[in-house]
């Protein structure tokens, strides 16, 4: 199995941008499809990114359309860290940010097996 720590959330202004880092111990990220998701207050757990890799290749990337073309999602395999890229940021986004690792992954929370603790991400306006 995978343990996974998300970091680098915080309070921003709109516009700005912040990195979150998803460190994985246990075993590689390119043995799993991860994903990024996040929850608002008082909002279900909502898709932001998933994606595969296998060696050097990507086999897929898939966003959101809501972060399409302001958020990107990449790998570092010497760290074994997976990235969340979040430019051009807004209010909307702010949310706690999960990162998660699953075998058949999707688009829903239900299909990904492990999870971080997630990190606040707050952006004022």
């Amino acid at each position: 199995q995978v343990q996974l720590a998300e970091s680098g959330g915080g309070l921003v202004q709109t516009g700005a941008s912040l990195r979150l880092s998803c460190a994985a111990s246990g075993r590689t990220v390119s043995s799993y499809a991860m994903g990024w998701f996040r929850q608002a207050p008082g909002k279900e757990r909502e898709f932001v990114v998933r994606a595969r890799w296998s060696g050097g290749s990507t086999l897929y990337i898939d966003y959101a359309d809501s972060v399409k073309g302001r958020f990107t999602i990449s790998r570092d395999n010497a760290k074994n860290t997976v990235y969340l890229q979040m430019n051009s940021l807004k209010p909307e986004d702010t949310a706690v940010y999960y990162c998660a690792a699953g075998l058949a992954a999707g688009r829903g929370p239900s299909s990904y097996n492990y999870w971080g603790q997630g990190t606040q991400v707050t952006v004022s306006s």
